[in-house]
């Protein structure tokens, strides 16, 4: 997620409707509240909470370069996924 000025959250959750509603709510972490994080810009799904813990964890530990291109490279104008149809 991301708010206007491009700072990037990470987070998982298994209830992706919830999160976005608490985000734009400005609910949630104290970071993603300070920094209003209201936009998904991308988003992976799993069925295994333990394979979501690592990419979580491995995401956190990449470069912002390297979080910029795995987003522009399935939503390159940073569109805000949780409006879209």
């Amino acid at each position: 997620m991301t708010n206007r000025s491009g700072t990037l959250y990470i987070g998982m959750t298994n209830d992706l409707p919830r999160r976005i509603a608490e985000h734009k709510a400005g609910h949630g972490s104290a970071f993603t509240s300070q920094y209003n994080i209201d936009r998904l810009i991308y988003v992976e799904e799993t069925g295994d909470v333990r394979e979501a813990i690592a990419r979580e964890k491995q995401l956190k530990g990449w470069s912002r370069a390297k979080k910029i291109a795995l987003i522009e490279s399935v939503n390159p104008e940073w569109k805000d996924l949780s409006v879209e149809g």
